[in-house]
Parts: structure tokens; sequence; C-alpha cells
């Protein structure tokens, strides 16, 4: 078979050795700029919904919307990517993203009619229809995010670095957009509801074009049908349905099908779990430790400084910043930890930052928290691309892609961890 690579220039990509397995094409650019695009995309239906706050408590005052999505949002999210985490080996991978990037847009389409459908005006029934949708959210946040890790598991590790690059870019891209939407209506009329509604809308759209590029783009690009190919030739069943999407003859899977055939053994979920509970392990405590701090403690437990209402603005608009430069230190080699021991080991002396902050936030000035809060989101982003780089190396596909859906379900077990400690910091406070 022959391809272009991204110059132009056709590329022989005919199998290597019989194996199925073909020599590394090109294309490595445009699927690292894809697979950030798909990271932002898989976070911002909820990162829409959490910088929108400011329209639902005006909506629903009496709800206690801000706190009400989360519990709605996760139970959703971590049951769907359990189930996931479990079947990986029998899943529709290609199946399983695009219907959940359909769900995303969706979900973010269907708030739209809800709101045009009840004229903006709040009450029970749309507070009820809302949460409904968020459910939605998080269904679909369990089809996208395990699937998604589960496949680039067994590509490169910029792939994965790229995606959860694209992640922490979501919160700061939403921010930044929803703030745009928010001034440009700010003196209209009804202007809090038009730049909400504008707002939805480019998310929306957004959701829309990453149906596309993963369903139609992403598939053929050569680098993404060796990987996925070479997976294939490993044992791996989840693949197919991409390879034959990205115009893989039928021969040349079966070719792949056959040498897969001959090395079916792979070690089943529960050996994988125990062989890399210490980044498992690591994955949970990093985000235990970060989201019980963020954004609660920071939001309310700072005292008062002089930066006033800008405090807490500033102590989350940093974190958020230095998480996503942390995500990109690894792209140096160099400076990414392999070792899982030393990965383990940075996540455990985090916990250090919680004495730091406490006694920052009775005796200290705001510039040691800002410099705290700093250090706290980009030791979180540099050992989320560690850890999730490290755990892969040296398995097979099949089992690359196992071990990438069982890191984001522990991903989301950690978060879930941190929201509730969170509540920690409360005792002693009248609560």
């Amino acid at each position: 078979m022959a391809f272009a690579d991204e110059s132009g220039k056709v590329m022989d990509m005919t199998f290597a050795n019989g194996s199925g397995i073909m020599d590394k094409p090109g294309g490595h650019k445009l699927a690292m700029a894809i697979c950030w695009l798909l990271g932002n995309g898989c976070l911002l239906a909820w990162n829409s919904m959490l910088t929108m706050q400011d329209y639902y408590e005006y909506l629903f005052p009496d709800y206690h919307p801000a706190r009400v999505i989360s519990i709605v949002y996760f139970p959703f999210a971590l049951a769907t990517t359990a189930i996931f985490a479990y079947h990986e080996a029998k899943t529709n991978t290609r199946k399983r993203i695009i219907i959940g990037f359909i769900l995303f847009f969706i979900s973010s389409l269907a708030i739209i009619i809800l709101d045009a459908a009840t004229s903006g005006g709040g009450g029970l029934g749309k507070y009820i229809g809302l949460c409904f949708i968020v459910a939605i959210v998080g269904i679909a946040e369990g089809y996208v995010e395990g699937g998604m890790f589960g496949d680039l598991s067994f590509m490169c590790p910029e792939f994965v670095q790229s995606y959860l690059g694209g992640m922490a870019a979501s919160g700061a891209l939403t921010s930044s957009l929803r703030l745009i939407t928010k001034a440009v209506f700010d003196n209209s009329d009804n202007g809090l509801r038009k730049g909400a509604m504008v707002f939805l809308a480019i998310t929306t759209v957004f959701m829309l074009a990453c149906v596309v590029l993963y369903a139609m783009v992403f598939a053929k690009l050569p680098i993404v049908k060796y990987y996925r190919s070479k997976a294939a030739s490993e044992g791996s069943k989840t693949v197919t349905a991409d390879l034959i999407a990205g115009g893989t003859e039928t021969q040349q899977i079966k070719i792949a099908d056959e040498e897969g055939h001959k090395q079916l053994e792979r070690l089943t979920t529960k050996q994988l779990l125990v062989q890399n509970i210490d980044i498992i392990m690591a994955v949970i405590l990093i985000y235990a430790l970060t989201l019980s701090i963020l954004p609660g403690f920071l939001a309310e437990d700072t005292g008062k400084h002089s930066l006033g209402t800008w405090y807490a603005v500033v102590l989350i608009a940093m974190y958020n910043f230095l998480d996503l430069f942390g995500r990109y230190i690894p792209v140096i080699e160099a400076l990414r930890l392999k070792s899982r021991k030393v990965i383990l080991g940075a996540t455990l002396s985090r916990f250090l930052l919680i004495p730091c902050f406490y006694f920052t936030a009775k005796y200290g000035t705001q510039g040691w928290m800002i410099f705290l809060t700093s250090f706290l989101g980009l030791s979180n982003g540099y050992l989320t691309v560690c850890a999730f780089t490290a755990a892969p190396q040296g398995y097979k596909g099949p089992e690359q892609n196992a071990l990438g859906n069982l890191l984001a379900l522990f991903l989301l077990v950690g978060i879930t961890l941190g929201v509730t400690l969170d509540w920690m910091w409360l005792i002693g406070k009248g609560w």
C-alpha cells in the first residue's frame, strides 16, 4: 500500500517480515496536534459547565448548582469508566470514543435547546433537566477518557503527553472564552444569558469537530495506522474497526490478526493491576492531594489579602497555568521521570504541601500562597504525564490498552477522594 506523508511524498507502507507490522511512517506532528485537540474536547463540556456557574447561580439561587453539578457528574463518570475498564478487551474502541464525543455534542446542544424552550427562565423543572444533561456528560466522559488513554497507550509517549496537555489547556481556554463572551455582552439586555449561550454554541461546534477529527482524520494518519497494526499483531482486538476505517486492507488485518493469535496470551487486568500498583497509587495520590486543596481550600480558607475578591481567582489561575506548563516539561525526554520508585516517591513528598498550605494560610503572605499554588499545579501536571507514560512501557498492545483504561479509572478515583477530603479543612470551624 502507498500513503502520503505530511509533505505529500508517497511512501511504501507494505508490511515487514510478513508479521503485519509496517515500517514506521510519518504524520507524527499532525497526530500530536489532533491528540491535543481531542484532549481539550474530552473535558470541554465539563469545564464549560463549571465556567458557567455565574449563569446557573443566577437561574437557580436556591438549589446550590455549584455543588450539586459535581455530585451528579462524578458518580456517572466513575461508574462508566469502571465498566469499560472491566470489559476493555472486548470493546470496539472506535465506536466507544465516537459515541462519547457525540454524547458531548448532544449534551452541549441540549443545554441550548433547554434554555430556549424555557425562554431563559429558572425553576425546578429546568434544574432537573440540567442535572440530567450533566449525568449524560459524566457518561460521555467515561466513554471517551479511558478509551483515548487506552488507544494512545500503545502508541508513542508523546501522544499521551499531548493528550494530557490538551486536557489541562481545556480549563484555561474555556475560562478565557467565557470571560470574553461575558465581557462582550455585559452591557446588553439580558447580557448574562446571551454570553452563556454564545459560549455554549462555540463549545457545541468544537465537540462536533472532535467527532470529525477522531472518526475521519486521526484513523487515517499513517503513524496511527502503524501503531494500531502493531497492536493488532500483538493480539489486540480493539483496533480492528479503526484499521478498517483507516483504509487498511482486509488481507493486512488478517495477517496481523494471525500473528496476534500466536501471542494471544496476555496478562489479566488483575495481574496488570498488581504489577502496576505503584503507578496506580501515584495517580490516585496525585489527584487526591490536588483536589483536597483546589478549589475549596483556596477559595474559602486563605484569609483576606490586598487582592481582595481577586485573590482566589489569581490562585486558581496560577494553578491552571503551571499545571499546563508542567505537562510539557516531559516533552524533553531527559527531564521525564521513568523510574516508578522515583515517581511514587515524588508523589508522596507532595503531601508536605498540606502543612505548608495550612501554616501559610494562617501566618504567611499572599506571595507565598501564590508560590505554593503554582508549585501544586506544576507538580500535578508534571507527575501526571510521567506516570501515564511510564506505566505502559514493556507491555504488549492489548496490555497497554488495559493499563490506559485502568489509569483513567484511578485518576477519577483520586479526584473523587480529593473532593471528599476537601471537606476535612472545615473540621473545627463549626462544621
